[in-house]
């Protein structure tokens, strides 16, 4: 499947809008971002598993087919699924057998003590039983299928190639979904549409089907399977759990759905007569009266079952009242002045990326990789991961939407305080792999990454920068604190140097080296500096007085490990660009001069050196789809504004932006939304610039090609 040659020449159809203006004028008009957005438009005309589309309010999204609904959940199982998601949505199996999360640690031997770290150990089978147990276990829940079902005259239901000469659109401006096909010779006229302010969707539809009684509206509870992934459609282990209606009144209905380690309520509402019924269980069926060829009905999910009913007048009103304050608010760019053949394309892409990471990940919690759509690993967060899914929001401006799941890491400090004294550090030690209260969650890499441990230091900093006020040093001090001093803690005075040093007994965020051997990584070394010098600057801001420990630590951290004229990945590998397994996964030495401000730990010359060795090296066919827009970040800051731009629409299938959007990685990883968080950083980064810049568009060509306008960014650190 060529998923990624062919997305600029579908685009390219659609022409620019020519700006007959002068230069001067042209920088000053104000971006009609109506106009912007519209004209990404996503337009959809055949089935493909690859092209569904998500609506939803950012804590809770539903993914709909060609129908409009999620119809055919069976066809899109190996694309983009039909989920339907939210972030309160958790369920956990029966632990029968009386796992302990300590039968899954493993000492480590770090500088003359052991530490204990949750691993998927294999050294007894009980012990791997226990970590797997904990992997699975909460496991993200598809709440509901709900989808039409069409018939022939004889009352067989019909498969998706009875859909014909479909046309769907996705206004990103107005959040709404507009479907229209045929089935059996009948238009069929769906439009659809997410609740803002409640966990659930609206859908008109308009046929003829209706009168004739083949078109009715179906609700499915799926059961969950606990795999690393869960697409939604999995029908089995029947009397595994209960749904039943536990109230009808008229033209409404809710639904109990009772599992093994949680239950919700499901409200439906429609309009006109109806009846609802239980084809079998947990398959319900909504049968509109004949009388009528137009049906509304909207669902909403909810963990109480007192659920607020809202009219369609009003979920349509609020609708449009969010996206229009979405789009007309923050910061948006607009490419339509360039003549660079790929500047469409990338337009594109950031219009569906911010649309893509408003609808499913705007919440309270950390998401996980694949939003609201689908599991992976489990559906549990991952905290390193929390920079790329978040830290656009503060740039674009709209710093709002990331303090949301910032505030989340005061419900979780207890277990991460906890994490930290077990281990004999000081401060708090952040979870990596996790779940909405903030678990530890047993993985053999991610129990020893350290480079999620700054990230809150770089969200309240940005939190602060935002709103430069006492309240929000206040606020977020004892997260700011409790973090540096885990840093301190870790870091190890080696007293043949004198320095600091990090690790042994950890994994840089380039996941390709041991735990035991590795030392010193060249991205952790550059954040630890940062972080806690920005930490030093919070006591400063707050009249309190320098940290000793963190100023030693500071002076003291080991200096970037060099060989030759390059940095490597880690002080422990000489051999980082000569072993093939070293040059795969992240090029995150860039995270040291691209996620990162000068550090004073840098030398440009040497970056641009390692920077130039990896872009003709590494084997970019086995990196992730945010590696892009870091190499785009760390271009920009050596002044190589032509690599940057190279390197956001470089031709890797991991770099691959579907026609909904979605930044493909591959068989498994259908959907990457760090690729889409990243891209929006690196694009705001080489747009309004970092620190210390003046200059316009510092990320873009100065050839004449790149005619950048943009109004509502805010510079990164």
């Amino acid at each position: 499947m060529n998923l990624y040659l062919n997305i600029k020449v579908n685009f390219f159809a659609v022409p620019f809008v020519v700006l007959m203006l002068s230069c001067a004028v042209y920088a000053q008009e104000k971006i009609d971002r109506k106009a912007l957005v519209e004209r990404h438009t996503i337009k959809i005309e055949k089935a493909d598993p690859l092209s569904s589309l998500t609506i939803g309010n950012g804590e809770f999204a539903m993914t709909v087919d060609v129908t409009g609904l999620q119809s055919f959940p069976d066809f899109y199982q190996d694309g983009v699924p039909l989920g339907t998601q939210s972030e309160w949505g958790w369920d956990s199996f029966k632990d029968t057998a009386g796992y302990r999360l300590e039968e899954s640690f493993k000492d480590y031997e770090q500088h003359g003590r052991k530490v204990s770290y949750a691993v998927q150990k294999s050294e007894t089978a009980r012990g791997k039983e226990a970590a797997d147990w904990f992997r699975q276990n909460a496991h993200r829940l598809q709440l509901g299928n709900f989808g039409l079902e069409f018939y022939d005259k004889s009352g067989k239901i019909l498969p998706i190639s009875a859909i014909k000469n479909i046309k769907q659109e996705l206004n990103m401006y107005t959040g709404i979904i507009h479907s229209v096909y045929e089935v059996e010779g009948e238009k069929v006229e769906v439009t659809t549409l997410a609740q803002p302010n409640q966990d659930g969707v609206m859908a008109t539809v308009k046929s003829a089907l209706i009168k004739k009684g083949q078109l009715k509206i179906r609700l499915r509870y799926p059961y969950p399977t606990a795999q690393w992934a869960d697409v939604g459609n999995y029908f089995g282990e029947d009397s595994q759990h209960q749904t039943q209606i536990v109230k009808q009144l008229g033209s409404s209905a809710q639904i109990k759905h009772q599992l093994q380690g949680t239950q919700y309520a499901t409200s439906l509402n429609w309009s006109g007569k109806a009846q609802i019924s239980e084809k079998q269980k947990h398959y319900f069926l909504i049968s509109p009266d004949k009388n009528q060829d137009q049906f509304q009905i909207s669902i909403t999910f909810s963990q109480n079952d007192k659920i607020p009913s809202s009219s369609f007048k009003e979920i349509a009103k609020a609708n449009q009242k969010t996206w229009e304050t979405y789009w007309e608010s923050g910061g948006a760019v607009d490419f339509s002045g360039s003549t660079d053949s790929r500047a469409f394309e990338l337009e594109r892409r950031v219009i569906l990326s911010q649309y893509l990471m408003r609808v499913q990940e705007a919440g309270y919690f950390p998401p996980q990789e694949t939003g609201l759509t689908y599991n992976s690993w489990f559906g549990k967060p991952h905290l390193e991961m929390h920079w790329w899914h978040g830290v656009h929001y503060a740039l674009w401006g709209r710093a709002s939407l990331l303090q949301k799941s910032t505030d989340w890491y005061f419900k979780v400090m207890d277990g991460a305080k906890n994490i930290a004294k077990r281990q004999g550090f000081e401060g708090v030690r952040w979870q990596k792999m996790t779940d909405n209260e903030g678990n530890e969650v047993p993985s053999s890499i991610g129990a020893m990454l350290v480079w999620q441990q700054p990230h809150p230091i770089t969200y309240t900093e940005l939190l602060y920068r935002d709103n430069p006020n006492k309240a929000v040093l206040e606020k977020y001090k004892k997260i700011v604190f409790a973090t540096a001093d885990f840093m301190a803690s870790f870091a190890h005075l080696n007293p043949k140097t004198n320095k600091y040093d990090l690790g042994p007994g950890l994994i840089p965020a380039q996941e390709r080296f041991k735990a035991e051997e590795t030392f010193n990584p060249t991205y952790e070394l550059c954040y630890w500096k940062w972080a806690l010098e920005t930490a030093q600057q919070w006591r400063l801001r707050l009249g309190m007085p320098r940290e000793a420990k963190w100023d030693d630590v500071i002076q003291k951290i080991a200096p970037l490990p060099v060989l030759g004229d390059v940095y490597l990945a880690a002080e422990s590998a000489p051999d980082s660009y000569t072993n093939p397994e070293f040059k795969t996964d992240h090029p995150s030495v860039f995270g040291a001069f691209g996620m990162l401000p000068q550090t004073g730990l840098v030398d440009t010359t040497i970056m641009k050196n390692t920077f130039n060795l990896i872009w003709k090296d590494w084997s970019w066919a086995e990196t992730w789809g945010w590696d892009f827009p870091l190499t785009a970040m760390t271009a920009a800051r050596l002044g190589m504004p032509e690599k940057a731009v190279d390197a956001l629409l470089m031709n890797i299938k991991t770099n691959t932006y579907l026609v909904n959007g979605h930044n493909y990685q591959d068989d498994r990883l259908r959907i990457y939304m760090p690729g889409n968080g990243g891209l929006l950083t690196a694009v705001a980064m080489m747009c309004a610039g970092w620190d210390g810049t003046n200059e316009k568009n510092p990320g873009f060509p100065k050839d004449g090609t790149w005619n950048v306008r943009w109004e509502g960014l805010i510079k990164m650190p």
